[in-house]
């Protein structure tokens, strides 16, 4: 018969209220996947929604206009005032020079400056520009250099005094990456450094102010259609920092798909969960169907429960998630770009919630539809007849529910292929483990019969009706697989960093040294090391306006890819091939070469314009366009650290346009120290770069990254852990049939301990060997194709990790088994 939706309630109610225990694993995996899922989400939206909300004040105005090398002509100043009010400021790299001497961020601003936000000081609050001759310094340049307010600090051929400490430069993220402190000081200040000089790198920026009911987007459209060849960088207040946002909505893309995979993992535990409570519910079972309930009531009434522990579960996941960005910015504190704050966020929430539901479904659907397929008898001898298939109609919902979560995460996604790569491999990953599962199994079943009891039992264990292998092998597979990943991935890094950056790098990179001054340049590197490594070439930058006959500026969107195509990139013009280059394409130019304008480009961006020999590529360069035909094409070393360009030029096509030079310096450590205190005050014009800082700061930015990936990676282990623990609880009644009848035939606990230590020991070995492959393979594809590094693990961590790893799940299924060596067989058997 079957029942009224009420009664079948009440029935599911009062049941799950006697043992709501038996569902704990349910509650726990789905709270860890749908909690991870939530913050993730929720922290991604969260700062992308900050980005928006303070898109005017990160830009500084609600249209920014950049320039690399000069400021804007008449007529471009002219368009720029006719949208609206105009603050003008110059950035460029220098060494401030005090007791010591560093490389800063010096930034020169107007008295409109800034447009929105607000310029503060520690001293006073609220500042304007400072006056001329005054300048303002970061914390960081006031503590390197032991500098106060009241003091001075030179740079170039002005001193300056020190009118306060910045606390707070509204439209600091909106500057990008920088190498150095900032310091800010009035434009009327700024001729008398003495920095800018024909072919000095510097960046201008126009900040425009537009009237409230403007669309900026359509005014710098409008803009920029205007004035098609300037070069022009231009952003409006809708994307404020779009490298910011673009890096932030990438890694939350990744890390929600990190998330789903914890959460496809935890589902397997809720398969697990299932399975062992309606083992422990087969008394009722088996009594409601012997009182006349039907298959249909059997699935309502623990359907019922399933979903209201679920549904519990994902609630509590989703407010714990809905707060973690908040704890996450507290903790994190300036490695964010901007603080979250505390905002719901509905869509990250809602898409967790549904995921939850989803992989609830998927996987607590096939041991319900066997509890409710098996008659009542079927249901009294289970633990020896083990389970039944479920029924079609289970088995289409099932695929229905992992169909409808591949296309949530591919809709939701950022990059549709990647994600669907990324769920296509955890699924193959999924469905190799179980493949070796059916493996193990069936060689466990053929294999010779030991003679000795322990190994017999043992591998009986792998086979038998009930037996919990499958689980096993998918919860220990992905748990070690994800130790050896993560392991892999943070010691390659760390070696890459460690070893291979020191041997190559130089010591120094010297920028804008004058071209006049590079005898003098050259002469003072080798009176302070003779044996001196000297790399100097012409530098400069310019700006892609067309490619292989299409206009830069008549694309309705970038090719995937192509981000030489954002902004002013860096020049260079030779007669030789560079070094760290190799030519792959084409021939390059003889030494004396006096014809049109030829350009060598990088392999990899030629591919990603497609483009090739011969075909055209035009620049814009101080607002001149220098059109050039591409001669060869290039393989480039990035790793180096040294002077690499995308666009190498033929000489004669550029050498006439003012610029100065780069160099590279790789000189002895006494020598460092020398040329760390005498090239400042005798080209106060360049900036020294010491390369020690710069990979200080790579360092830091890789350590945030692969603590984020192993944060979030953690929650997959913790849900594998969980899954492993489910495999036991769901294996423990067979077991304790096993242990009683071992126990009647004379068997001893240390026997039954022994036979099931065996067991597990063969699963780690097997499992371990299986999961160093696989964890291997992933570390390399993160390595060598995402971060772009040489794949150098530690070979001794990685086997630490994998017997580490190994030895916990050991130590779970021992201790997981100690309760059933405590059954007493008249109790036992009167329970089964």
């Amino acid at each position: 018969m079957t029942l009224p939706l009420a009664a079948i309630w009440r029935i599911s109610r009062r049941d799950l209220s006697a043992r709501i225990r038996g569902l704990r694993l349910l509650a726990i995996c789905l709270f860890l996947g749908v909690a991870t899922l939530a913050a993730i989400g929720s922290l991604t939206a969260g700062i992308s929604d900050e980005l928006s909300r303070r898109g005017q004040t990160i830009l500084g105005g609600d249209i920014e206009i950049g320039i690399a090398q000069r400021e804007a002509s008449a007529a471009e100043m002219a368009a720029m005032r006719k949208a609206g009010a105009v603050s003008e400021t110059i950035r460029l790299r220098a060494m401030a020079i005090g007791n010591d001497s560093l490389l800063a961020e010096l930034k020169a601003i107007d008295n409109v400056y800034p447009h929105y936000g607000v310029l503060k000081l520690r001293e006073g609050g609220p500042a304007k520009a400072p006056a001329k001759g005054e300048i303002y310094i970061g914390p960081t340049l006031s503590e390197r250099l032991d500098i106060a307010t009241g003091g001075t600090v030179r740079f170039g051929e002005a001193t300056f005094k020190v009118a306060g400490i910045i606390a707070e430069e509204p439209d600091r993220l909106g500057e990008g990456f920088t190498l150095g402190p900032v310091a800010i000081i009035n434009m009327a200040s700024l001729p008398d450094t003495g920095l800018i000089q024909p072919g000095s790198m510097y960046e201008s920026k126009y900040r425009i102010k537009l009237a409230p009911q403007e669309d900026a987007a359509a005014v710098a459209k409008a803009l920029k259609a205007q004035f098609p060849s300037a070069g022009w960088d231009i952003t409006d207040r809708s994307n404020g920092a779009p490298g910011t946002r673009r890096f932030i909505e990438r890694m939350g893309q990744f890390l929600t798909l990190v998330g789903l995979a914890a959460l496809v993992i935890a589902g397997i535990g809720v398969g697990n969960g299932v399975g062992s409570y309606l083992a422990s519910k087969r008394a009722s079972i088996a009594t409601l169907k012997v009182t006349g309930a039907d298959s249909q009531t059997i699935f309502r009434i623990y359907m019922l429960q399933i979903l209201a522990v679920a549904s519990v579960a994902i609630l509590v996941g989703l407010g714990v998630g809905s707060v973690m960005p908040m704890a996450i910015g507290w903790v994190a504190g300036d490695i964010l770009p901007v603080a979250p704050g505390f905002n719901v966020h509905p869509l990250p929430l809602a898409v967790s919630a549904i995921y939850g539901l989803l992989i609830a479904l998927a996987f607590a659907l096939p041991p319900l539809a066997r509890a409710r397929s098996v008659p009542a008898a079927g249901l009294f001898r289970a633990i020896v007849e083990g389970n039944s298939r479920i029924d079609r109609k289970s088995t289409i919902w099932v695929v229905g529910a992992i169909s409808a979560i591949v296309a949530l995460a591919v809709v939701t996604a950022r990059e549709p292929m990647f994600s669907l790569a990324f769920i296509g491999a955890a699924f193959g990953l999924l469905l190799l483990l179980t493949g070796i599962a059916f493996l193990l199994r069936f060689i466990a079943i053929r294999l010779p019969r030991p003679k000795a009891p322990l190994p017999r039992l043992a591998l009986a264990n792998l086979h038998r009706p009930g037996a919990q292998t499958q689980a096993f092998v998918v919860a220990l597979g992905l748990g070690l697989t994800l130790f050896v990943t993560l392991a892999a991935i943070q010691t390659s890094i760390n070696n890459e960093i460690k070893n291979s950056v020191p041997e190559r790098a130089p010591s120094f990179f010297v920028l804008d040294i004058p071209r006049d001054g590079a005898a003098k340049f050259t002469s003072m590197v080798k009176d302070a090391d003779p044996t001196a490594t000297i790399n100097l070439i012409p530098a400069l930058r310019g700006t892609i306006i067309e490619y292989g006959g299409q206009r830069v500026d008549q694309l309705e969107e970038l090719p995937e890819g192509a981000w030489v195509l954002n902004g002013d990139r860096g020049l260079t013009y030779s007669a030789d091939i560079p070094k760290g280059s190799e030519l792959v394409e084409g021939k390059w130019w003889p030494a004396d070469y006096k014809g049109p304008a030829l350009v060598s480009l990088d392999a990899e961006i030629a591919k990603v314009l497609d483009v090739g020999i011969g075909d055209s590529l035009t620049i814009s360069l101080l607002g001149v366009e220098v059109p050039a035909k591409i001669a060869s094409l290039r393989t480039v070393n990035w790793e180096n650290f040294g002077l690499n360009y995308v666009m190498v030029f033929s000489p004669g096509s550029l050498d006439a346009a003012p610029h100065n030079m780069v160099a590279t310096l790789t000189v002895s450590k006494d020598a460092e120290r020398v040329l760390a205190k005498s090239l400042p005050p005798a080209f106060p014009s360049s900036s020294l770069i010491e390369v020690g800082e710069v990979t200080a700061q790579i360092t830091n930015l890789l350590s945030q990254m692969a603590q984020a990936i192993a944060a979030a990676a953690s929650i997959a282990i913790l849900a594998g852990i969980a899954v492993l623990v489910g495999a036991i609880a769901a294996a423990r009644q067979s077991r304790i049939y096993d242990a009683v009848i071992t126990k009647m035939l004379g068997g001893t606990r240390s026997q039954i301990l022994g036979a099931q230590a065996m067991e597990y020991g063969i699963l780690a070995v097997v499992l371990g060997l299986l999961s160093l492959a696989l964890g291997m393979g992933a570390a390399y594809y993160v390595v060598v194709h995402i971060f772009d590094f040489s794949f150098a693990p530690d070979y001794g961590i990685l086997m630490l990790t994998l017997v580490g790893g190994a030895g916990l799940t050991f130590i779970l299924g021992i201790v997981g088994s100690l309760p059933i060596l405590a059954a007493r067989p008249s109790e036992a058997l009167r329970s089964l």
